[in-house]
């Protein structure tokens, strides 16, 4: 939201005598995600990006509501990505502890809960928008709009490297690769770029000859690997390194780039693009957004759980500061009233700066959160920033376009209601 940033108030604090009345008691945030299982690295990375932003708050003297402090305790249930287990851990989390915020990864393990958590009127967060529909008043997606930001890649593809015309994509058929699909072929077309493959495969398909081999053999100048499973991600890198593609690799993620880097070679690797930055980026230093020190909160996070990073450790955190901000603004913990002031202080700001309320016509309701967005390259072996790309702008010009492609994947909200395919389960994030 508009107004000083978490770590700024913070600062303040710190200038201030410590009024801790009410300190005795708790905030309870809860947090129903996998932390262990296939999903593991969807939930576990983001429960420890969480507890620093815990520690921090509580050290700059707790959340202030209606003129006292309150310590706020983050509670943790695992839900292995199983829907049974997230009806349990939900009915904990809500009849025990009481928690104020429900913080999900989505998915199969949302529509488990779903009625629960209506019924309940728990305010809830979510990863994955395409959980949001016109029922779910409570549900928001303030972090990560996947894949819409997916947007602000390819259009920098075409502005910066005009050369580059032709794009081979691949895509796995679940709930993430298929929206994926849909919002890439619409950046292609609001392009003006050449689609010269597209492969659909089986989640479970792990043959990547049989998908990489004819994107190769079309005489792509970019492979796409759209949203797919880090492992994924790696063999068909891997698989593309090994049959000498010289070209660029465009995908929504790339975990464990280090990796890849070791793998192939830095010189295959350089120029690779895809929408998740390392927070120790020079980029980040003058962004306003959440702790307002995004390198501090990186070096805390590698100091205390090295080798874990990944997007989902920021991604909590930063839902949690919008929360704060509303409550803080509202006074009260209510979800029909946070959700008020979230809407009353119009444009928010999410973790890379000023943002807007959308998603009316693909998710039946404007929950989800839409901003800038960084553009991340490998330059040099590291991921560098290289733009800030508007998705809101995106949208204003080439909405309709991504709507067609969307219906045309069977993604919008009423097509997915009405379908209710059987689910797919998650596959882990990192790679072996």
């Amino acid at each position: 939201m508009t107004g000083p940033s978490f770590a700024h108030q913070i600062a303040m604090r710190s200038l201030l005598p410590a009024l801790r009345v009410g300190m005795s008691e708790e905030i309870r945030i809860g947090m129903l995600v996998p932390l262990s299982g296939a999903a593991e690295s969807w939930g576990l990375p983001g429960l420890r990006g969480c507890q620093i932003w815990e520690d921090w708050l509580n050290a700059a003297g707790g959340a202030l509501i209606a003129g006292r402090r309150y310590r706020v305790r983050i509670s943790a249930e695992d839900c292995g990505y199983a829907p049974d287990q997230a009806l349990e851990g939900a009915r904990k989390l809500v009849q025990s502890d009481g928690v104020a915020l429900l913080m999900m990864l989505g998915g199969d393990s949302f529509n488990a809960v779903r009625p629960f958590l209506t019924e309940h009127k728990v305010l809830t967060s979510t990863l994955l928008p395409s959980d949001l529909s016109p029922d779910t008043r409570y549900l928001i997606a303030p972090a990560e709009v996947h894949p819409v930001y997916n947007v602000t890649g390819v259009a920098w593809l075409a502005r910066e490297q005009p050369h580059l015309r032709k794009v081979a994509l691949c895509s796995q058929r679940d709930a993430l690769g298929l929206p994926s699909l849909a919002t890439y072929r619409a950046a292609i077309k609001a392009a003006g770029l050449q689609t010269c493959a597209e492969i659909q495969y089986d989640p479970a398909h792990h043959d990547v000859a049989t998908i990489v081999q004819p994107m190769l053999d079309s005489g792509a100048d970019v492979l796409c690997w759209c949203t797919s499973y880090t492992p994924m991600v790696h063999a068909m890198t891997e698989y593309a390194h090994a049959q000498g593609f010289t070209g660029t690799i465009l995908s929504c993620t790339m975990d464990q780039y280090d990796r890849l880097i070791a793998r192939t070679s830095a010189e295959f690797m350089e120029g690779t693009l895809f929408q998740f930055p390392d927070f120790d980026d020079p980029a980040l230093a003058e962004k306003a957004f959440f702790f307002n020190q995004p390198s501090l909160f990186y070096s805390e996070y590698q100091r205390r759980f090295p080798g874990t990073w990944s997007a989902v450790s920021w991604e909590y955190p930063a839902i949690l500061d919008i929360w704060l901000a509303a409550v803080e603004k509202v006074g009260t913990l209510a979800s029909a009233s946070v959700m008020a002031a979230m809407r009353q202080m119009g444009e928010a700001a999410h973790a890379f700066g000023p943002a807007q309320w959308w998603g009316a016509r693909l998710f039946g309701i404007d929950n989800a959160l839409v901003g800038d967005w960084p553009v991340v390259r490998i330059e040099d072996s590291k991921a560098r920033i290289v733009a800030f790309g508007s998705v809101p702008d995106w949208l204003a010009a080439h909405e309709d376009v991504l709507f067609d492609e969307m219906s045309a994947l069977g993604q919008l909200w009423s097509q997915r209601l009405a379908q209710a395919p059987e689910a797919l389960p998650l596959a882990p994030r990192l790679a072996p």
